[in-house]
This record gives structure tokens, sequence and C-alpha cells, in this order.
């Protein structure tokens, strides 16, 4: 089995159902925002934390809603295994989110858009099929 890298990640949509995604600086896959723990967090507060840091959203991390611990190739480093605590937000977002810290750009993709190539392994073969129908 390949190296295992550990991360929290978190689904938020709009009112559509669209899925944003973030690309951190000089890689070309897109993903979930999220990433690794720090000491003492458990996985639900470190995806609150990264929401944070990359978008300014603050999300309370007891409303996340668990989808599970999911496992897929890791989508920027070649020959290692993403293990992700993966949780949806429960409200829709505004789509004026802004990129920060380490994040280079945001995208709102639509159902119709799920399976594109430049998309994380991770959301497109675990986080896509277990969607719930979302509208507000």
């Amino acid at each position: 089995m390949p190296p295992v890298i550990h991360v929290s990640a978190v689904v938020l949509r709009d009112r559509l159902g669209a899925v944003l995604f973030v690309r951190k600086r000089a890689t070309t896959m897109w993903m979930n925002p999220g990433g690794k723990p720090e000491p003492g967090e458990d996985p639900a507060q470190c995806g609150a934390r990264e929401v944070a840091e990359e978008l300014g959203l603050h999300l309370d991390a007891e409303r996340l809603v668990s989808m599970g611990a999911l496992v897929a190739a890791a989508a920027n480093e070649p020959g290692h295994a993403v293990m992700a605590d993966v949780f949806e937000w429960p409200d829709p977002i505004d789509r004026g989110v802004q990129p920060a810290a380490e994040i280079d750009a945001v995208r709102w993709v639509g159902v119709e858009e799920f399976g594109d190539a430049d998309l994380a392994p991770l959301f497109v073969e675990q986080i896509a099929p277990r969607l719930r129908s979302f509208s507000a």
C-alpha cells in the first residue's frame, strides 16, 4: 500500500447543489477545502479550521455532517494515498467566497462536471457518489 496522508475535507455547496473546490498554489488538481490536522485537533475541528484559513468562512465544527473516512489516490502527491475524514456543511454557501492562504483559486462545479479529470480522485471516486440531493 502506498504511503497514506491523513486529512480532513469539507464539502461546501451553493443553493443549487454546486460544490466549491479549491486549487492550491503550484498544483493542477481541484479538491475540497481541507488539510492535515494539528496536534490535539479532532477531524471536524481540523476541517473547520482549514476552511477558515483557506476561504475565510467560519464554520461550527459541531454542525459538520460526517460522510465517513474515505480513501483514494492523493491528488497532488504521486505514489501516495489520502485517507480523509470527509464532512458536509449542511447549509448553502454564498458564491462570493474568495481564496486565502495557500489557495490560488476557487471553482464551483455542478453535478454535470462531477467526473472532470482535473478533480481530485477522492471527490470523483468517493465523495460524489455519496452526495445527497441538495437545494435550499
